[in-house]
């Protein structure tokens, strides 16, 4: 491991001018990704940023009925809030599926959103990767990709973004905010992560030297009766091969609205608009569910060995909405 600086922080504009006068620093949290892949050779940081104790560990109403969570709230904070519970449950579904106890308690809202895929080329110094040294080519599209991306990759990178949480808050429309040096701003969730294409090193849209500041969740009354699912090779916790955050309204049998977000299948959380689209207004039932599934997995792209997400994904989607009406009608 390189040897690094370490510096605590207490103020979010003094985080901001560290990280601006040492472009090499990165901002720690809780640690819980950044510190294996320093371990690993993968990160190499001149400086880590403490910004742990920085004013941001709350969770508060907005004036317009929604929610906002500081950066530097834990995961078990997140999870076990009652307004999230109340207004948000896949939220706090995702989180609770997503790592154990131990790490809940360390790991923040901010750093879940940066985590880096799993991806075992990205991770291993050995084999090339164009997510961590651009050029060098991307070896999961002809070797191991069993759990790699089946929407938005591209022939640069096909891994994808281990987030759960991320996932909900895709869901439910979540904004991510921000410090530079030059002030504040946002980003809606959604094009907070970055399109693979040819540049897949660079992962968020994130300005150079932003820190990130919290999440607001936009009031989404559909959003109490809401659901996170997850797949994954073993009972223990372990990355998803497949997930999906739903919620739904339902009314005399018909579709008022509904939210739907796809894991495990691209480089960020999949908002399947599409499937949306064609559900609002129509029937809740198990066909209705499995042709919207189906027209957003129509533009799906296989690789030899991961083919198996496509009627994976479309059975979670007929599994939970199915689950979610028939909660509604009781």
């Amino acid at each position: 491991m390189r040897e690094f600086g370490y510096e605590r922080v207490f103020d979010v504009s003094g985080a901001v001018a560290l990280l601006g006068a040492d472009p090499e620093a990165r901002f720690l949290g809780g640690g819980t990704n950044l510190v294996d892949l320093m371990k690993t050779g993968v990160e190499r940081p001149a400086r880590l940023i403490d910004v742990r104790e920085l004013p941001l560990d709350r969770i508060e109403s907005t004036r317009d009925g929604g929610l906002h969570i500081g950066a530097t709230v834990t995961n078990s904070d997140l999870a076990a809030h009652p307004e999230v519970r109340r207004r948000y449950p896949a939220l706090a579904q995702a989180v609770l599926a997503g790592a154990s106890g131990q790490l809940r308690n360390m790991a923040t809202v901010g750093g879940n959103l940066l985590q880096r895929t799993r991806c075992g080329y990205f991770t291993d110094l050995t084999k090339p990767c164009n997510k961590r040294a651009p050029g060098s080519g991307c070896p999961a599209i002809e070797g191991e990709h069993h759990n790699h991306a089946i929407l938005g990759a591209s022939g640069h990178c096909v891994a994808t973004h281990p987030s759960d949480m991320a996932v909900a808050l895709a869901a439910f429309d979540a904004v991510i905010g921000y410090e530079t040096a030059d002030g504040p701003g946002e980003l809606p969730l959604t094009e907070f992560y970055r399109p693979v294409g040819d540049t897949p090193h660079l992962e968020t849209a994130l300005p150079a030297g932003a820190l990130i500041t919290g999440v607001t969740l936009p009031p989404a009354p559909v959003a109490a009766l809401s659901r996170y699912r997850k797949v994954r090779e073993r009972a223990s916790y372990a990355f998803a091969i497949g997930s999906i955050a739903a919620a739904l309204d339902v009314q005399d049998g018909v579709v008022r609205e509904v939210r739907l977000a796809f894991g495990a299948v691209a480089s960020r959380p999949w908002r399947a608009r599409q499937a949306e689209r064609l559900l609002t207004g129509g029937p809740a039932s198990a066909e209705a569910f499995a042709a919207a599934a189906d027209a957003e997995l129509a533009a799906a792209e296989v690789l030899p060995h991961n083919g198996y997400k496509v009627p994976l994904t479309r059975n979670l989607v007929v599994a939970v909405l199915t689950e979610l009406t028939e909660e509604a009608a009781r």
